[in-house]
């Protein structure tokens, strides 16, 4: 397997001697320590000698990107018997909560303070890449649409290099629910769900305030259930029933079978695994994008993260951007918030899904600076589940159906399945920018049972970062709401999905999909708005080719994912940047690989 995973900006790490042998009182030892999403206990056995083991099973952290850093980490620790050893960058609080809470374990088996300090030395060693790397196909940018560029490219028989700023890869595609909307021939009918690519298309256009391009609006729209098929060719299963992602306007959103979007990931790189004609380079950052005298794009000039080094990766076909969003970059985001939430504060108090080192915009900014057009940039989305505090999406999550949107005086306010701007603008209108996600055992029929995010409501009530109650009176009393309202809220909402009425709201029951919700055990979980998605960026035709100002295409230059700019309006639907990946990712990397 080409996957080149340094903690070290693209270089291969050495082993160097490990640190020396400690002494330890033998026996089983354990904290508790504050990881990224949740406290985590970890528990440490040694010998006299040496670390033997590490469990550190008992933790929430997220798929793909906490778990994959303990593995990580938990591994070298093991490996070197020491504490010096790099974090994952990207998934820095569950590395370094990790490293702690062993430490404090060794204190508890009686290490010594002098061996403690040998402990913490880094042990770590890299070598350097080559100053010039040549391949056919260069991608920047290890996530859901640059990892469909590469397996694309491969499968028409190009040689690859993927470049990851990150330890890992996935980026916002791994901590996503993994909704991939696809008007779909087989599914959809034995669900009773009528639907169509044309109308696919409509809705797209129309969400997105018809502003999207028609052209790559149709691309993505026709490319979608031929994703799904593609997707299930290399490993993906995608559960037989079809729901609706927040905002996605139609019951169409395919889920992977196992939990969240980190599911794509795995497929992604299990088939780069078994595949030499493609090399994941991950800790390295692309700094510019190259150009020969003609105006053809020929390549990439990288730096390495820890060594400092620059490498020139030089692409015979062509160079792939495929880095993701500018969500997390706040300067950027106030500075060209002049769309659809023009009128909101954008800045530091509204916090972001995307991972905060990747969605800054970067490919954007080297796009345009070998002449590429960016359009849209005004356009961003803000997504209603966002966590107090962080913005991250994460508990019970707002899509699906069986779910009740209520402000802090216990009203219903909006119509669950209104489009995403709709949403937000509505809760930014409630008191204090919040309200509840409220469901029942219909969403979660026990306390131990997994959501497709993987996740239990029991662990989210022990955080408290959900409130239970067996009654809404109990639930009203818990959240300090009147219990008239609250039970008021419910009796409509049963009474749309009974048909007796017609919701002032607008929502629209689904007779297959919505049941009443009657019973306990209730589950309320605190959301605010947060930005999700930025739907500006390098302007693409429906090749993947990036057009330049005259809307020229660029020779050697392709984009696909959030990168791109065009395809979603002024407003995404949800469920529809999954299907953007995977469409356009796979178009960029078959069309890169044929030079085209």
């Amino acid at each position: 397997m080409k996957l080149t995973t340094i903690a070290a900006a693209a270089a291969l790490a050495v082993a160097s001697m490990s640190a020396s042998a400690a002494t330890y009182v033998p026996g089983t030892y354990t904290y508790k320590v504050n990881a990224h999403n949740a406290a985590m206990t970890v528990a440490v056995t040694v010998s006299k000698h040496k670390i033997e083991k590490i469990d550190w099973s008992k933790n929430l952290e997220t798929i793909g990107v906490g778990q994959l850093a303990l593995e990580k980490v938990g591994g070298r620790i093991l490996e070197k018997q020491s504490l010096g050893v790099d974090g994952v960058t990207g998934a820095t609080i569950s590395s370094m909560a990790l490293k702690y809470a062993v430490g404090e374990c060794l204190k508890q088996a009686k290490v010594s303070a002098e061996d403690l300090k040998d402990l913490k030395k880094n042990v770590e060693e890299y070598k350097a890449l080559p100053n010039t790397m040549k391949t056919q196909v260069v991608i920047i940018g290890g996530g859901g649409s640059g990892l469909a560029a590469a397996v694309a490219a491969s499968q028409a028989g190009a040689d690859v290099i993927v470049l990851e700023k990150l330890g890992l890869l996935g980026g916002s595609t791994n901590v996503s629910e993994g909704a991939l909307n696809a008007a779909d021939p087989i599914r959809q009918p034995k669900l009773g769900i009528e639907d169509s690519v044309a109308k696919h298309i409509d809705q797209t256009l129309k969400g997105g305030h018809n502003v999207g391009n028609p052209e790559l609006v149709k691309h993505l729209c026709e490319g979608a259930y031929p994703a799904v098929e593609w997707l299930e060719s290399i490993g993906v299963k995608f559960k037989d029933e079809v729901g609706t992602a927040t905002g996605a306007l139609w019951q169409r959103s395919h889920y992977p079978a196992t939990p969240s979007g980190n599911s794509y990931i795995r497929v992604f790189e299990k088939y780069i695994a078994e595949h030499p004609n493609v090399q994941v380079i991950t800790d390295i950052e692309a700094k510019d994008v190259l150009k020969d005298a003609d105006g053809r794009v020929t390549g990439v000039l990288a730096k390495h993260n820890k060594t400092g080094r620059y490498t020139l990766f030089k692409a015979e076909k062509g160079v792939i951007i495929a880095t993701g969003g500018f969500g997390a970059n706040v300067k950027l985001r106030q500075e060209v918030n002049t769309g659809v939430f023009k009128d909101y504060d954008l800045g530091k108090s509204i916090g972001c899904t995307n991972f905060q080192k990747s969605a800054q915009g970067s490919g954007i900014l080297m796009g345009k600076e070998v002449g590429a057009n960016v359009i849209g940039m005004a356009d961003i989305q803000v997504h209603p589940c966002g966590t107090p505090g962080t913005g991250l999406m994460e508990m019970i999550r707002t899509s699906g159906r069986n779910r009740v949107f209520i402000n802090t005086d216990g009203n219903r306010f909006v119509n669950e399945g209104a489009a995403r701007d709709v949403l937000a603008k509505a809760i930014f209108a409630q008191k204090d920018s919040t309200y509840y996600v409220l469901v029942n055992h219909l969403r979660y029929p026990s306390l131990t049972w997994v959501d497709r995010n993987g996740a239990k409501v029991g662990d989210m009530i022990d955080l408290g970062r959900v409130v239970a109650a067996d009654t809404l009176e109990e639930l009203a009393a818990k959240l300090k709401m009147p219990v008239e309202n609250l039970k008021g809220s419910i009796d409509t909402y049963n009474a749309v999905v009974r048909g007796e009425k017609k919701d002032p709201l607008g929502f629209v029951a689904n007779n297959k999909a919505d049941k009443v919700m009657t019973e306990g055990p209730w589950y309320a979980c605190q959301k605010v708005p947060t930005v999700h998605h930025t739907m500006g960026g390098l302007q693409i035709n429906a090749d993947a080719q990036v057009l330049d100002v005259n809307g020229k295409v660029i020779p050697g230059l392709y984009a696909a994912g959030e990168t791109t700019g065009g395809i979603h309006g002024s407003n995404r639907l949800g469920g529809n940047a999954i299907a953007d990946c995977m469409v356009f990712g796979r178009t960029a990397g078959t069309n890169a690989a044929q030079g085209k």
